[in-house]
């Protein structure tokens, strides 16, 4: 008799890429998405962003529209001039790109509109909301893994 097994994914982090110019704000966010087993890039400038998203794969960004360099818009703007794909996440998220633009100065409707981030949060903004869409892009890179282990097996 044969035993089957089956494939425990376990529950990962997401991959976030954190781009925010206030240390205070960058490293109160940054510590709390690491205590619940987040994966934190951070980045201080939109230089630095655009590098990481270049070389680094990536489940959620957190925005920050004002910094030193650049706009937050400008990076948004890169990202769909080069076509980046989140992998297998894009489908999940319905057009939508994996980014939670935050900002100090309120945001036009326009503006969401034409980059169609996930979220929008003003500041001061509550932790619990980026907590909450740091684990939703978790079981998005969960759900991702478990199918495509799914789809492997049935190909096996």
């Amino acid at each position: 008799m044969v035993a089957l097994q089956k494939e425990v994914v376990d529950m990962t982090g997401a991959r976030i890429l954190l781009v925010e110019d206030d240390d205070v704000l960058r490293n109160v966010v940054e510590r709390n998405l690491l205590a619940r087993g987040h994966e934190v890039y951070s980045a201080i400038d939109g230089q630095s962003a655009l590098d990481y998203l270049r070389t680094t794969p990536i489940d959620l960004i957190l925005l920050d529209i004002n910094l030193p360099d650049q706009t937050g818009w400008d990076i948004l703007r890169a990202i769909q001039c080069e076509e980046w794909s989140f992998g297998p996440t894009d489908e999940m998220l319905q057009g939508k790109l994996p980014v939670v633009v935050l900002s100090a100065v309120r945001v036009s409707p326009h503006r969401l509109a034409e980059f169609h981030p996930l979220a929008y949060l003003p500041k001061p903004f509550p932790m619990e909301a980026v907590l909450r869409l740091a684990a939703e892009a978790a079981k998005r890179r969960e759900n991702c893994a478990r199918q495509k282990t799914d789809e492997e097996g049935s190909h096996a």
